[in-house]
């Protein structure tokens, strides 16, 4: 989610813009891209942090929100050095959203547009920094997979990797077909860009890519459409005939068409100082002087809007899809606090404008004795992540009441009415202990009742009692799946990839993979995020079979499957398939897999909570 270069670093919160995200008011906009959106706020602390709120199309995709939830969470694991922390999020929001610190530096891509080519001693010192954000990122289980100059932050003390993980969960979605680009073509791999395949290999590729973007001021691949690109990244060399020879061996290893090639990020590590003339150690002068002014200018942040003094009748800030009253009711007596994190409420205060001005920020308030906290206005329940220990919660005690009101008094009420309700109410409840007594029958209308709760009658909702329509297929031929690859049935079209947290693919959550183990030759195909079925000769291979066999495994030998055998894969996320086994690699092929041809039945069943 990387913003384009611009010369203003902070844009005004337009009228589209909401004022607060999850508690926290927002004070300007940083970029956008085909992701979201990304704001500037502060923590109660007064830290700045950078919250990206994801586009309100992905957020209707339920294949996103499982995978942006498990990236997110994976995310959190991540506390490198070199690495802007997620601090906060919520992933079950109408838009969910992630915040992190906040790093006062431009892109590598600003930069570099900005001011070209970086010398040789920042570029080495850019390589060791990013090779050792993404040990820690790999390390929490996670592959970058869209690693480029606009995902690489220039701080004083050093780079910073962010959007790290976000990519795999928008590439799960039909958006990725329909004109957003998640991937950047120019910063693929060659296993990425012909097969999908992406593996830790595939982020040393990218940063090779970098490096040669940062040292050259463009790409080792030249310009052009994004197809003319892909084909000169799969199919021809790089041209680093620009690059100083200190670089040229750690870039050109990196970019090796071969993943197997590619060197570790310690080895990258290791050629970076075996290049350098001096020890390299990140600091205040590892950066030109022209980039660091811009560090500066990024550290005159604007300020959320301070809470003005009630000019009529209060207002509530604008929250993420935040609903509009309904006719007839009251508006609220208190504005939401511009510091309350997600899920806690301050007490009740001044009321705030719709939209934040640039300002002094006001002091985190504090309730008056035995305020009632005022709920932000969402539209939705509250997040269920845990809740931040800064904030305090209030409890009011039952017995007492705001400052300022009186506690309502019950209305007085005639005796004869009393007498009326209650000879209506007894009246009720006769009828309903007749009509228990009564047999089962049918209704006015000749239609039997239905039972267990089922009813057509007049309080059945609407809708009840009609069939879904079924999915229609897709067919995908000729998917080749290495060994101990995945995969994930929401994909369009389904590419196989090593399991991305780093559990393999018999502990992952792969819909079905192929594991070979190379020492004792055992070979499985399976799903360890849903059920296989093997189906008879006898039995057609369709969705109302797959939907009635229940001879389930999760495991099936090579051994047990002829070319020609049909699995019917049952996904936990509600996608049904059906894979037809066309057989194996020769044992003179470079590499081992297996051949699928899929039927794949999206959102065919209900989700599967673990």
């Amino acid at each position: 989610m990387g913003s384009a270069p611009s010369a203003d670093f902070f844009q005004p919160l337009r009228a589209d813009d909401p004022a607060v995200v999850g508690g926290y008011r927002l004070a300007a906009v940083l970029g956008a891209g085909g992701m979201g959106k990304v704001y500037l706020s502060y923590t109660p602390g007064g830290r700045p942090i950078a919250i990206k709120v994801i586009r309100a199309e992905f957020s209707e995709d339920p294949e996103f929100r499982r995978r942006f939830r498990q990236e997110v969470q994976a995310a959190q694991r991540v506390q490198g050095l070199y690495t802007a922390p997620v601090i906060d999020s919520d992933t079950e929001a109408p838009q969910p959203w992630l915040a992190t610190a906040y790093v006062p530096g431009p892109s590598l891509a600003h930069a570099v547009s900005l001011y070209g080519a970086l010398p040789t001693r920042s570029v080495l010192l850019l390589i060791v920094g990013v090779a050792e954000a993404l040990h820690v990122i790999h390390g929490a289980g996670i592959v970058h997979r869209d690693l480029k100059p606009a995902n690489v932050l220039l701080a004083s003390d050093g780079p910073r990797v962010i959007d790290f993980g976000i990519a795999r969960a928008a590439d799960s979605t039909a958006l990725t077909n329909t004109g957003v680009s998640v991937g950047t073509p120019a910063f693929m791999a060659p296993e990425q860009a012909s097969t999908g395949t992406v593996t830790s290999a595939t982020d040393v590729f990218a940063l090779g890519q970098i490096a040669a973007f940062a040292a050259l001021g463009a790409s080792a691949y030249g310009d052009g459409s994004s197809h003319a690109v892909l084909y000169r990244i799969v199919h021809e060399d790089p041209d680093l005939s620009g690059l100083p020879g200190e670089l040229r061996p750690v870039v050109a290893r990196c970019l090796s068409r071969d993943p197997a090639d590619r060197p570790s990020l310690t080895e990258v590590i290791e050629l970076c100082h075996e290049a350098a003339d001096e020890p390299l150690r990140q600091g205040e002068h590892w950066l030109p002087q022209a980039v660091v002014g811009s560090i500066t200018e990024r550290l005159k942040l604007p300020a959320p809007a301070p809470t003005p003094a009630p000019t009529g009748a209060p207002q509530t800030p604008t929250e993420v899809s935040s609903p509009s009253p309904a006719p007839g009711t009251p508006a609220p007596s208190a504005a939401v606090s511009p510091y309350t994190p997600t899920g806690l409420a301050a007490a009740p205060t001044q009321a705030a404008p719709t939209q934040p001005a640039v300002g002094t920020p006001p002091a985190y308030p504090t309730p008056p004795p035995y305020a009632q906290p005022t709920q932000p206005q969402h539209s939705y329940p509250q997040p269920t992540h845990p809740q931040h220990s800064y904030a305090p919660g209030y409890r009011t005690p039952p017995a007492f009441h705001a400052p300022g009101f009186a506690p309502p008094q019950p209305p007085r009420r005639k005796r004869t009415g009393l007498i009326v309700a209650g000879s209506i109410v007894a009246a009720v409840i006769g009828l309903a202990v007749i009509g228990s007594l009564l047999p089962d029958g049918e209704d006015k209308t000749g239609d039997s009742k239905a039972s267990g709760g089922g009813a057509t009658g007049a309080g059945a909702s609407p809708g009840s009692g009609q069939k879904q329509a079924d999915p229609k297929p897709v067919s995908y031929q000729g998917i080749d799946v290495p060994q101990n690859h995945q995969l994930q049935l929401a994909d369009s079209p389904p590419r196989p990839a090593e399991e991305p947290t780093g559990a393999g693919v018999l502990y992952g959550h792969a819909d079905l993979y192929y594991y070979r183990d190379t020492l004792f030759g055992d070979e499985k195909v399976g799903s360890s995020n849903g059920k296989l079925v093997l189906l008879k000769n006898s039995e057609k291979g369709s969705l109302k079979t797959c939907r009635e066999v229940t001879r389930f495994t999760e495991k099936l030998g090579l051994d047990q499957l002829t070319n020609g055998s049909q699995i019917c894969v049952l996904s936990k996320a509600g996608h049904i398939s059906l894979a037809t086994y066309r057989g194996r690699s020769g044992e003179k092929d470079s590499t081992t897999y297996v051949k699928f041809d899929l039927t794949i039945w999206r959102n065919a069943e209900d989700v599967q909570q673990d």
